[in-house]
C-alpha cells in the first residue's frame, strides 16, 4: 500500500495498515455470558502483497506442522484457527452489550457521514446532545479544509467532550467519526453506501458506551472523549491525506498545552468485530509501550482473551500517531486490523458496503469498554 508525506500536515498521510517500519520524522517532514466469536476475516492489504511479505512464516508453518492450529496463508497476524472466546468470565452488567450495539446502530441509521455532510451534522448534534446528557461540557474544535475534489472550503470539526477538566490525573479517549466517502474496497461497487458500522461507529459507540461510568470515576481522574473528523477523507489513494482532524488536535495541544497535560491516550479503531483479537501495534509499543502493555495486563487479569499478548507484524498508521508525535501524548491504538478473519477466498468487510452493524458485535464494544474503564481506575492509583 502506498504513504506519502503530506504537504500540508505535520505526520505523513497514510491509511490505517501497514508501512513497513517506515516512521515519519515528529518534526513534520515526511453482563452477558462469555461468546464466542463467528464470522471470518480478510486482510486489510492484497493478499499477494501480504503473502510476499509473509512467505517465510507460510513455509515455517507447513514445515512444522498444521497441529498447532496456525495458519499463515494471506499473512495473518491472528494464529489461531478456532474462534476465541472474548472473555473467560461474564462481563459486568454496568457494560451492555445490548445498549453499546443500539448505539452503533443509531450512528449507521445517519447513513455515510464523510466530513462536512448533512449525515455528519446530524451525528455531531446527536452525540452533543448525548454526552451533554451524561453530564460533559462538548465543544467542536473546528478548522476550514480543502476538499480533494472540487478545492472548495469544507468545514471540518472535532468533538470533544470533557469531563472534570480541573482534575489533576487526566486521559484522552478517542475515536474518529466520519466515514470514508465511498466503499473503495468493495470489488462489486466501489462507489456504493457506505456506513462504516466497524471503520467509524465501532470506537464511538464504545465511548458513549462508556460514559455512562464517567460519573463514578476515582475522584482524582477526568477524561476528555475526543472524536476526530476526516480522518480519512479520501478520494484518491496516494494523493489525498489522512488524519487532518487528529493532526490539528495535537497541532492545537502543542501549541496551548492545557492546564492539566493528559496522561495517556487510547485511541479505538475498528473495535467492534465479531471475531475480535487486539494485538500489540508496533507503533503504539514505540511510542506509548508502558500504556500499551498495561492495558493488555489488565485484561490478562479481567480474563478478556480478545487482547491477545502478541505484537503484529506490520506497523499501522491511524490517528494516534499525531497525537505521538507532535502532541507527545503517549496514546496507543486498539485496532483488530483484520475484518473479519483472514483467509483464502474470506470475505472482505473493510472500507466495502459489507460494513454495516449485522457483521458487529456488542459483547465486543462491551469487552473492550470494561477493559479499558478498569485500566483507568487501575492508573489513578499509581
Amino acid at each position: 500500500m502506498k504513504n506519502r508525506a503530506s504537504n500540508r500536515s505535520p505526520v505523513a498521510a497514510g491509511r490505517k495498515e501497514s508501512d513497513g517500519g517506515v516512521d515519519v520524522d515528529p518534526a513534520g517532514r515526511s453482563a452477558e455470558p462469555r461468546v464466542a466469536a463467528t464470522d471470518s476475516r480478510p486482510p486489510r492489504v492484497g493478499f499477494a502483497g501480504k503473502l510476499r511479505r509473509s512467505w517465510p512464516l507460510l513455509v515455517f508453518g507447513i514445515a512444522t506442522g498444521a497441529g498447532l492450529g496456525i495458519y499463515f496463508l494471506g499473512g495473518s497476524d491472528r494464529g489461531l484457527e478456532r474462534p476465541l472466546e472474548l472473555t473467560l468470565r461474564p462481563i459486568p452488567a454496568i457494560y451492555s452489550p445490548e445498549r453499546a450495539i443500539g448505539y452503533l446502530e443509531t450512528i449507521c441509521d445517519f447513513g455515510p457521514r464523510p466530513t462536512g455532510s448533512e449525515a455528519m451534522k446530524r451525528q455531531q448534534e446527536y452525540l452533543t446532545d448525548f454526552f451533554t446528557q451524561n453530564g460533559a461540557s462538548v465543544e467542536l474544535q473546528k478548522e476550514s479544509i480543502r476538499h480533494p475534489l472540487t478545492g472548495e472550503a469544507v468545514e471540518m470539526a472535532n468533538l470533544i467532550a470533557s469531563w472534570y477538566p480541573e482534575r489533576p490525573i487526566r486521559f484522552l479517549l478517542c475515536a474518529h467519526y466520519d466515514t470514508r466517502p465511498f466503499p473503495d474496497r468493495d470489488r462489486n461497487d466501489p462507489k456504493g453506501v457506505f456506513v462504516g458500522a466497524n471503520d467509524g461507529a465501532s470506537g464511538v459507540a464504545a465511548w458513549m458506551e462508556m460514559s455512562h461510568q464517567f460519573s463514578s470515576l476515582p475522584s482524582d481522574v477526568g477524561v476528555d472523549v475526543v472524536l476526530f473528523d476526516a480522518e480519512e477523507f479520501v478520494f484518491a489513494e496516494g494523493r489525498d491525506d489522512y488524519f487532518l482532524g487528529s493532526t490539528h488536535f495535537a497541532q492545537q495541544y502543542r501549541m496551548s498545552p492545557p492546564a492539566v497535560a493528559y496522561r495517556a491516550g487510547v485511541l479505538l479503531d475498528m473495535v467492534g468485530d465479531r471475531e475480535l483479537q487486539l494485538l500489540y501495534e508496533r507503533n503504539s509499543l514505540r511510542y506509548a509501550r508502558d500504556v500499551t502493555k498495561s492495558i493488555w495486563q489488565t485484561a490478562r487479569r479481567l480474563g478478556v482473551r480478545a487482547f491477545v499478548p502478541r505484537t503484529r507484524m506490520q506497523d499501522i498508521r491511524d490517528d494516534h500517531l499525531p497525537l505521538n508525535q507532535i502532541a507527545g501524548i503517549p496514546t496507543t491504538d486498539l485496532i483488530d486490523f483484520d475484518y473479519p478473519r483472514p483467509g483464502f477466498r474470506a470475505p472482505q468487510y473493510w472500507h466495502t458496503t459489507e460494513d454495516v452493524p449485522e457483521k458487529c458485535s456488542g459483547t465486543s464494544l462491551a469487552a473492550v469498554t470494561w477493559t479499558v474503564h478498569q485500566w483507568i481506575i487501575e492508573q489513578s492509583g499509581k
